[in-house]
């Protein structure tokens, strides 16, 4: 069995972060929209640092401009997901790119990202569920429309609420009203901590915003206290090896913690952040995990095990995606 043939479950995906360089220069050209300047010559997403990635991400969201355009969108994200062997995902959704914070907006765009999403399962097998998120150099006073977003949308499909972003802007609790109404409409959170924060942006997202599931969560490392404290606690994090490679967190995979972390007892998964960005999917963030730490079926096995576990979706579901899991596991 190879890498891409090994069925993954993958919980901290950035939806437009996650289209492929080709989809939004397509766009573009549709749209007549000049966005030559996020691209390499090769085709791919050019940026220099994590600053220059934010930007040039919310230039490339600059083209998905309508509920039709992210249908089309959530088809393309799926269709390569799936081709790499994920059976579930969770997508991070942002109202801001999803009619601006706007509650009968964010309803159209929803309903278009659920109808790809239900065809997708048809197509091929794989399931998604929507993360609504905040995003944190937007500022408090935004977060708090995209939180009201997310408590009127919450139920089956839309699990959980979260926030991404710039982390060295303002702090987590500066967001906790939002944390606080998504929390009261029964979603479940996470937050992106322990990347470019320090291990105190992880300490304050679990007691301050009380989350279950931290994303990134690698910096962590540096605090022997704060680990026992998440091993205690059983809060899991979502690892993206790749994403913190590139973006000079750590020089290589053999470098990255992510194995020092599990031996301390955390449950960590694995996912691929913004793949197209980062030049990953799925199946390399595998096969370099292999490469660095010598995993095999087993260890993804259990990867899978933890993740599901730690899904946002409800048990029905969880059910369903575990038996996929089994059948590909056993082919």
């Amino acid at each position: 069995m190879t890498f891409t043939d090994l069925p993954k479950v993958e919980l901290h995906l950035h939806h437009e972060g996650a289209a492929p360089p080709g989809f939004i220069r397509q766009l573009a050209h549709e749209k007549r929209v000049d966005l030559s300047g996020i691209f390499r010559p090769d085709g791919s997403y050019d940026f220099r640092d994590f600053a220059h990635f934010l930007s040039v991400y919310e230039t490339a969201c600059t083209v998905l401009q309508g509920p039709e355009d992210f249908r089309r969108l959530t088809l393309a994200i799926l269709e390569e997901s799936a081709a790499h062997g994920v059976v579930y995902s969770e997508t991070f959704l942002s109202p801001d790119f999803c009619g601006g914070g706007d509650l009968a907006a964010w309803r159209d765009y929803l309903a278009a990202i659920q109808d790809a999403s239900a065809e997708a399962e048809a197509k091929h097998g794989i399931t998604l569920r929507g993360v609504v998120t905040c995003v944190r150099h937007f500022g408090p006073e935004l977060a708090k429309k995209a939180a009201l977003c997310a408590a009127e949308t919450a139920g089956d499909w839309i699990v959980g609420f979260g926030m991404g972003g710039n982390e060295t802007v303002g702090q987590q609790g500066d967001y906790a009203w939002s944390f606080d109404c998504a929390r009261e409409a029964g979603l479940r959170l996470t937050t992106h901590a322990g990347e470019f924060g320090g291990p105190e942006s992880v300490r304050d997202a679990v007691r301050v915003l009380g989350v279950e599931r931290v994303g990134h969560g690698v910096r962590s490392m540096e605090d022997a206290d704060l680990i026992r404290e998440l091993a205690d606690c059983g809060t899991v994090l979502e690892v993206c090896p790749g994403s913190n490679v590139v973006l000079g967190l750590f020089p290589d995979f053999a470098s990255h913690p992510i194995a020092k972390l599990r031996d301390a007892g955390l449950r960590v998964t694995v996912s691929t952040d913004d793949p197209p960005f980062f030049h990953t999917t799925m199946s390399r963030e595998y096969e370099m995990l292999n490469r660095a730490f010598g995993w095999d079926a087993t260890d993804f096995a259990q990867l899978n095990d933890t993740a599901l576990a730690a899904a946002f979706c409800d048990d029905t579901t969880r059910a369903r995606v575990q038996k996929r899991l089994e059948s590909k596991e056993h082919e």
